[in-house]
């Protein structure tokens, strides 16, 4: 299998795709990594490490798309960018897929622009995990559409249940839509009408609330992307809240080193869940192809583990399951 990695994309670059990449093709043997990005920056960073060169390729792209670039700019006036390139190889069937720690926004732009959607779904979604006392569990939208409609969320449910059942191995993967009450007459108009059309789901549940996200009442949590985004990154403080917390309390302890080192390692595994390292990057549903986007401040497992949800996408065939599920 050939994956393209975005090797100036992220925080860290090229370091950290590199790393990524290398770790990747150590723990996968049937994979291939092209990494896409600015061949003497990336090969600089190669030249420190070896590695099976028949296993690593460079693709040449010296433009980089920052973060801070918008999406119709970073197309329009960056087509040599890696994450054009990268998009534009896996159109053109060079790579099975292509994964970036990058500028998000521009990769949903190139991944619909030039891979387009899939047959019969009206707009690809972004989902996202989120650790709950069963594991994790899947938020949608996480940020891709800030305003969804009733056929959208539909499709978002069955897109998640597809990925839920293959991906995550969860057999029957319940919907539920993130509301302000339980009630089925609750919420806006709006949410009504998506209400109505989840019930045509046999596994929604109806309403849920924000409480219910950890426990997890759901396995998959349908809401637009503006609430969705909101709930990520509020989960994704709360590892480093509780941490000045608890080490706040410790400090005015008078309890043992020992103790207070104890009560710290508890911590630090009870948080393990929310650590974004584990899951790596999710695809974005409903696109032709395997465009997978990760957290910009990804670190070098995290890219590896973002290459893994990529193979995994094309393994388990999720856009043609996506198709027969939405036709």
């Amino acid at each position: 299998m050939i994956i393209a990695v975005d090797a100036a994309g992220g925080d860290h670059y090229p370091k950290n795709p590199v790393l990524g990449a290398l770790a990747a093709i150590k723990e996968f043997e049937r994979l291939t990594i092209l990494l896409v990005g600015p061949k003497k920056l990336v090969q600089n960073e190669l030249s420190k490490h070896s590695f099976d060169q028949d296993r690593i390729q460079v693709v040449d792209s010296p433009e980089i798309v920052e973060m801070t670039d918008s999406a119709s700019a970073a197309l329009k006036q960056k087509p040599n960018s890696s994450i054009a390139k990268g998009i534009s190889m896996h159109k053109q069937g060079q790579c099975h897929g292509f994964v970036s720690a990058g500028n998000t926004g521009a990769l949903l732009a190139a991944s619909m622009f030039i891979l387009g959607k899939l047959e019969g779904i009206s707009r690809p979604t972004i989902a996202t995990y989120y650790p709950s006392l069963e594991g994790f569990r899947l938020i949608i939208d996480a940020g891709a559409n800030l305003e969804i409609k009733p056929d959208m969320a539909l499709q978002f449910a069955l897109m998640g249940q597809v990925y839920a059942k293959e991906i995550m191995g969860i057999e029957q993967p319940r919907v539920g839509l993130l509301n302000v009450g339980e009630e089925e007459g609750k919420g806006t108009e709006l949410l009504k009408e998506i209400y109505g059309a989840l019930k045509q789901i046999p596994s929604f549940i109806g309403n849920v609330e924000g409480r219910d996200i950890l426990i997890p009442k759901a396995d998959i949590f349908i809401t637009d992307g503006y609430i969705g985004n909101v709930v990520l990154k509020l989960g994704e403080s709360l590892p480093g809240i509780l941490k000045i917390l608890v080490g706040q309390q410790l400090q005015q302890s008078t309890g043992t080193p020992e103790m207070m080192s104890f009560v710290q390692q508890i911590l630090t595994e009870s948080l393990a869940p929310f650590d974004y390292e584990r899951v790596g990057g999710l695809p974005f549903l409903g696109v032709n192809g395997t465009s997978v986007v990760g957290h910009g401040g990804s670190s070098p497992t995290a890219i590896k583990n973002m290459i893994k949800v990529a193979m995994d996408c094309v393994e388990h065939s999720i856009n043609d399951k996506i198709i027969a599920s939405i036709n």
